[in-house]
């Protein structure tokens, strides 16, 4: 009897080694979104920044819990519209059916295409919720790694600069007449008490480049045209819009002042723009 107790025990060890490969291989693989510790769930993005870009491109990180094949496998990713405040067509291209995940592969990144074409993205930033669902080839039961969020907008805040260089007045649009001046600049310097200054002349030669750009737009436009900017008289008046040939959704009112022969940029609120 005695000599059985190892046999059983083998047989034991083979048997569970078994149901263990058996279990490993047979299981089905799951299909996860793999943003960063710092993502978390989420993206968030601003156009701000880029006024002439109509259209950007977003990537979203998707691996697989599992093992690869050396074989494509196609997985589902779509948007729940219920829960989402950005529209299909309006703020970003819709999802395709499927997408696939390439034989021996375990990650890929699937291209997400968003819009800049709504003005009130200037105010307002819109979510897309979006997660990946189950089908033959990949299961979904990592809960908490299935759902991602994309937000985004264009809008422009108060930088803490601002007020010291150009006053208490402040509207995103001339925020945005800023960037367009300055190619861009996002930050402009401040003096710290009992600190030495060496900014000044620099910080003073950007926000003169504001100040010419306003006083004539026209001039600007004729001596940058590779900033595909332009000032298009609207019809049947005497004023203008300005914007980006790459987004002409998004312009800008430069109108001219009742009974003078003067104009100004006019912002959200309807102001002149000094």
């Amino acid at each position: 009897m005695k000599k059985l107790f190892p046999i059983i025990l083998l047989v034991l060890t083979v048997a569970s080694c078994k149901k263990a490969e058996e279990l490993k291989y047979n299981s089905t693989d799951n299909i996860v979104f793999d943003f960063s510790s710092e993502d978390k769930d989420s993206i968030v993005y601003t156009f701000a920044y880029t006024p002439d870009l109509a259209r950007d491109t977003i990537m979203i990180p998707v691996r697989i819990s599992g093992v690869q094949t050396n074989t494509d496998r196609t997985f589902i990713l779509k948007a729940m519209p219920d829960s989402s405040t950005a529209l299909p067509g309006k703020h970003y291209e819709a999802f395709k059916d499927s997408y696939v995940m390439p034989a021996n592969k375990g990650r890929i990144s699937i291209p997400l295409v968003i819009y800049n074409t709504d003005s009130a993205l200037q105010n307002q930033s819109v979510k897309l919720k979006f997660k990946l669902y189950a089908n033959d080839n990949f299961g979904t039961s990592l809960v908490k790694e299935i759902n991602g969020m994309v937000i985004f907008s264009s809008t422009l805040e108060k930088e803490y600069w601002w007020t010291y260089y150009l006053g208490d007045y402040y509207s995103r649009t001339k925020h945005l007449l800023f960037l367009i001046a300055t190619n861009g600049v996002r930050e402009l310097t401040v003096p710290q008490p009992n600190t030495p200054f060496f900014d000044i002349p620099k910080n003073l030669y950007i926000i003169s480049l504001l100040t010419s750009f306003m006083a004539d737009p026209a001039t600007w436009v004729k001596n940058n045209p590779g900033r595909d900017y332009v000032l298009d008289k609207i019809k049947d008046s005497d004023d203008y819009y300005f914007y980006s040939i790459n987004n002409p959704a998004k312009k800008i009112l430069y109108k001219k002042d009742d009974g003078a022969s003067t104009y100004h940029f006019i912002d959200e609120f309807g102001r002149r723009i000094n």
